[in-house]
């Protein structure tokens, strides 16, 4: 079970995913130089793509030092100017660590390689019966490590508290956090324990499934909105086609055992083509609402906020951050303030609402605790304007009685729920039935 004060700062938390190279040269001060944009976008927590030692020019997941700034990137005095300068803006650092496997360039690897059995890091690597090493997935430059070995473990032990005893960061993504558990389960749980003696209010995240429970029971914060079906993300499907989206919807976060406990994203990465590529600015502008004022945790991914079109593995490249060709910037922004004085937004509860018509349309209530005003959140994800009615539990009295509404992101007051509130192509309003309540 989570700490109370570490469960509010997770279910508060706005993450960016950084990719360092692409803020500029040398990355770690080039994020640093960031940090004061990052924070007045709305922005709390930055998750660093892998900035250990790793082969040249490779993205960061094939390590071979993990106790080393990569150093291509800069040295360990830009990691903790980062990580100072990042405090002092509000804002908490997490990095990406590998614990799965390693390169097949780590020493360690190639020492075992060399030697074989009569090295000491043979038995540091899971080998099939016939003594070959496993692989991640089938990569053979990743070889997986054997935490049925004491001495890996204790490495790895090693390696996640260092960087929060030598450089303070807050927390970690870690990097196929499932492969260990299919091969050791009970490593997760001691790990947290002991990492969170270090520093209780860290914050973790794991690259597996939400639907899981086995996650947060080993003390992880949030888990990834995947299917059970590994890497596969949950709203892989959902945009396709904006007639049917609120069916696909809803099966998707009906999957959710615990929803507050939900990292959620449009790109990463993993995703490939950016969404803004795959469906257009206006689909981007309806997601990145639900996105912001769901339960979960929201992840912003490297330029999405400018509408940025490169693909991670892609060629390096820095984002243009003048440009923004959408609109999106301050459409983000907006977004950002609001969950973040908002306490409904930041809570695990959401109530299903009714609209119509359906096609292109969804709502829901979000509600936290007692004296929490409910905010009736509309989205439309159609290429017209739409006059949309709402049905709304009584319960919600604030909301499904008032004559008229007010839009918290717009400052605009619109028709109450029965009436038809308009909703232009591609938009999000967030609703309450507070008089004078808008912007």
């Amino acid at each position: 079970m989570r700490h109370p004060t570490t469960a509010a700062r997770a279910e508060s938390a706005i993450v960016y995913g950084v990719i360092p190279p692409r803020f500029g040269s040398p990355p770690l001060q080039a994020v640093a130089g960031r940090l004061r944009y990052l924070a007045d976008l709305g922005v709390n927590a930055v998750w660093l793509s892998p900035i250990a030692a790793c082969p040249p020019g490779d993205f960061g997941y094939a390590v071979v030092d993990e106790l080393a700034v990569r150093p291509d990137y800069g040295d360990e005095d830009d990691l903790r100017t980062l990580v100072a300068e990042a405090h002092a803006a509000g804002i908490r650092v997490l990095l990406d660590l590998v614990p799965n496997h390693t390169s097949h360039l780590h020493p360690f690897f190639i020492d075992a390689s060399e030697h074989g059995r009569e090295s000491r890091y043979f038995d540091w690597y899971d080998r099939d019966p016939a003594g070959a090493p496993t692989h991640y997935f089938n990569w053979t430059h990743l070889p997986n490590l054997n935490y049925e070995n004491p001495e890996v473990r204790a490495y790895m032990d090693r390696v996640f508290a260092y960087w929060v005893s030598e450089f303070d960061v807050d927390g970690y993504r870690v990097d196929a956090c499932w492969g260990v558990e299919r091969r050791r389960p009970g490593y997760w749980p001691a790990w947290s324990r002991a990492l969170r003696g270090l520093k209780p209010d860290l914050l973790l995240i794991a690259e597996a499934t939400a639907r899981d429970e086995y996650w947060y029971e080993s003390g992880y914060d949030l888990a990834y909105d995947w299917t059970d079906e590994l890497g596969h993300w949950a709203w892989e499907d959902v945009f396709e086609d904006p007639a049917g989206i609120a069916g696909r919807l809803n099966s998707a976060l009906a999957t959710d055992p615990a929803p507050s406990r939900v990292l959620r994203f449009l790109n990463n990465n993993d995703t490939g083509a950016r969404f803004v590529t795959r469906y257009g600015p206006a689909a981007n502008r309806a997601a990145a609402a639900l996105l912001l004022t769901l339960p979960g945790t929201p992840c912003i991914y490297t330029g999405d906020e400018v509408g940025a079109e490169f693909e991670p593995y892609g060629s390096a490249g820095i984002v243009d951050w003048d440009s923004d060709p959408h609109g999106l910037r301050e459409w983000y922004r907006d977004l950002c303030r609001l969950r973040s004085s908002r306490s409904s937004l930041c809570s695990p509860h959401m109530a299903p609402a009714q609209a119509e018509p359906a096609a292109g349309c969804y709502a829901y209530v979000r509600h936290g605790g007692e004296g929490d005003e409910p905010l009736l959140v509309v989205v439309n994800f159609g290429d017209e304007e739409a006059e949309v009615q709402v049905t709304v539990d009584h319960s919600f009295e604030s909301l499904a009685g008032a004559p008229s509404l007010a839009d918290v992101l717009s400052g605009v007051e619109t028709p109450g729920c029965s009436a038809g509130i308009p909703m232009p192509a591609g938009s999000a309003r967030v609703l309450t039935g507070s008089p004078g309540d808008g912007r």
